[in-house]
């Protein structure tokens, strides 16, 4: 039992705001730690958050539905969702475009003008350079391509590259992402949380879900390895009865380059 709560307090001890979980519990119906990374992100002292909410699920009953991880509205009605994306795959420039889209849908109210639709602004903060030109930060906005004048139609989409860590606002943000001790990180509205939720009983209660799923994900890896450990035995086998390297791959299930490794590893 000891040991059990010795690993829990390893893997609470190894979150950072990068995890999107911990991200989650870190910014929730927490507005002034919603407020000072969107202040930063966007660069304007002027966004004053009203609320934010997490995990809120939006239901399309004609196509995609989408779950957004965090979703801000400020005094003036404007809409914030943020991602963290670990994966390239995950901030794609059309989950972009629809994520923008399903907050024009589900924020203009029946019987509203369409000038009433309220601004809105989806930022993707990226493990990686997703565009890859060494940009911190990279803010879409339409344009009228024939005079280069602003569309204004109300909607942006923000990615932010969370490798550029330098000593600007935005560079300590993004090292605060990937800090682990409250103690160290940059902004108070962070530090606050996490010290909460990493150092206090109640905190690390509410951390249940990210541990059960660590957990899980633990489960699998090993099952993961034990099956792997049940091929590599099958394609030895195999290769000792003389049967091919190829034959071996087939009915090991594994790549026909390991089973070759192994096959000159028994001839070594």
């Amino acid at each position: 039992m000891q040991s059990d709560y010795k690993l829990i307090r390893q893997v609470i001890e190894g979150l950072s705001m990068m995890n999107n979980k911990f991200m989650n519990l870190m910014l929730d119906d927490n507005v002034s730690a919603a407020q000072i990374m969107l202040r930063v992100i966007l660069k304007d002292d002027k966004i004053k958050v009203k609320n934010v909410r997490i995990q809120r699920f939006i239901q399309n009953i004609y196509g995609h539905s989408a779950q957004l991880d965090i979703l801000a509205e400020d005094g003036f009605g404007r809409y914030f969702n943020v991602e963290v994306q670990r994966s390239d795959e995950g901030a794609s420039v059309r989950r972009a475009r629809f994520y923008s889209s399903v907050l024009d849908t589900q924020f203009l109210q029946t019987n509203r003008d369409y000038n009433e639709l309220p601004d809105s602004y989806i930022i993707f903060i990226t493990e990686n350079d997703v565009f890859k030109k060494g940009l911190p930060l990279y803010s879409v906005e339409r344009v009228i391509k024939e005079e280069s004048s602003d569309f204004s139609d109300g909607s942006y989409i923000v990615y932010v590259n969370s490798n550029c860590r330098d000593n600007t606002a935005l560079g300590r943000l993004m090292q605060d992402l990937y800090c682990t001790e409250p103690a160290k990180l940059h902004y108070k509205e962070f530090a606050e949380r996490m010290e909460f939720l990493k150092c206090s009983k109640e905190g690390e209660e509410k951390m249940t879900d990210i541990i059960e799923l660590y957990a899980q994900n633990v489960a699998e890896q090993a099952a993961k390895e034990t099956e792997h450990k049940k091929s590599v035995e099958v394609a030895l086998s195999l290769l000792a009865d003389g049967m091919s390297i190829e034959f071996a791959a087939k009915h090991s299930k594994l790549a026909l380059e390991e089973v070759r490794r192994l096959a000159e590893k028994r001839t070594a």
